[in-house]
């Protein structure tokens, strides 16, 4: 064990000197527009409860009843875990998403994982941004695929990849990118990529973790939002986002959710959701269906939040949604901000390495549509003033 302690030592004293060490805190009505850490009420710019539908009455009825129902699913779905609410819920989000057909998993994570390493193998080539969730990366790693990364949302480099996936004679070869990028808040070139998949007979898989209930007419995500939704082939996403609950799903044709079903390892060999987040996510569905006054609302919010912190000279990059970083730089920097930011009664976190790269930690604010005007324009303020007396 003596290996074993000074190793952990060691990862310690590494992790504190470079500023990187990480805690659990604990925070009290953390979905909510406010929230409670170390007994202070602070301004929540943290939640990614972009609707405000975590707190909505509806989805609680919803939870209660489906908890009556049982705690848990009892096994896995291909066991006996998935029951009559299972398949109207995946009936009802594959019209919500225009597929022929969607299937519902654990978690994004592992609806991520269990996508990609069922559909590639070594034989494979899969081309993916850059600046994917870790999720993504970890499901191309464990899926033995040639990995082909481009540029950041660099359409010049995606076609340069593809090409060189191409002179490998791959089997299969599959895009994957986000469609909003959680940590920078920009969005991928969607057009673009898919002309590019067209050109070189790829298929293209995205992740609207970050856009399902915020873009789209009807909240269905960034894809339907401008239009291009047919050509995605594989539709991937989370409930524990907009839709203020838990969960994740993959919609598409018959035949890519037939193979999951029978391949997908993180599906067969994980229990399924319980009836309470089951009932919880079809009410969603609904709420998010309707819910365009808020979406409107968030995008008009965090347009005025990111024309303030911008008109302050402060670098939010490249966002154009919800998400706005302050891109800070250093570790310890960004460390002392957002303890400074916390002593203004603001709530938002500092993002390091490994997340994101060396060099470019960043306060990430995450907008909710029931932030109110008052509270984000004195937040503003108060984040200039605070970076702007950063030593």
């Amino acid at each position: 064990m003596s290996g074993w302690n000074d190793w952990l030592r060691a990862q310690d004293a590494a992790r504190e000197q470079a500023a990187l060490e990480r805690s659990i805190a604990v925070t009290d009505d953390a979905p909510h527009p406010w929230a409670m850490r170390d007994g202070r009420r602070m301004l929540n710019l943290s939640s990614n409860n972009y609707l405000g539908l975590a707190e909505h009455p509806e989805l609680l009825e919803a939870a209660a009843s489906g908890a009556a129902r049982g705690a848990g699913a009892g096994s896995s779905r291909l066991v006996a875990g998935s029951d009559t609410a299972y398949r109207a819920l995946e009936e009802k989000l594959a019209a919500f998403k225009g597929t022929e057909r969607a299937l519902v998993f654990g978690s994004g994570y592992l609806a991520n994982i269990g996508t990609l390493t069922s559909l590639l193998d070594r034989s494979c080539g899969v081309v993916s941004d850059s600046l994917n969730h870790a999720s993504i990366i970890d499901g191309v790693r464990l899926s033995r695929a040639t990995v082909y990364r481009y540029g950041h949302a660099d359409i010049n480099d995606l076609e340069a990849q593809l090409r060189a996936a191409s002179a490998a004679s791959h089997e299969r070869v599959l895009i994957v990118t986000d469609s909003v990028f959680s940590m920078d808040g920009d969005v991928a070139p969607l057009a673009d990529i898919i002309a590019l998949k067209h050109a070189h007979g790829a298929a293209l898989m995205i992740d609207e973790a970050h856009g399902t209930g915020v873009f789209g007419p009807n909240g269905a995500g960034y894809a339907h939002d401008l239009g291009v939704d047919e050509h995605v082939d594989i539709h991937l996403g989370t409930f524990s986002k907009a839709f203020g609950a838990y969960g994740g799903y993959v919609a598409a044709s018959d035949s890519w959710i037939r193979q999951l079903v029978n391949t997908s390892r993180t599906l067969t060999y994980s229990t399924g959701l319980p009836p309470a987040l089951i009932e919880t996510i079809d009410v969603a569905l609904e709420l998010v269906a309707a819910s365009h006054p808020q979406r409107a609302a968030l995008r008009s919010k965090a347009a005025r939040f990111r024309a303030t912190l911008q008109g302050a000279q402060l670098d939010t990059g490249l966002s154009s949604t919800q998400i706005i970083p302050l891109l800070v730089g250093r570790s310890d920097r960004t460390l002392r901000l957002a303890e400074r930011l916390r002593t203004r009664g603001l709530l938002a976190h500092a993002i390091r390495p490994p997340t994101v790269a060396e060099g470019t930690a960043r306060i990430r604010f995450s907008l909710l549509a029931s932030h109110s005007d008052d509270s984000l324009a004195e937040a503003a303020r108060a984040i200039i003033e605070e970076t702007e007396a950063l030593d």
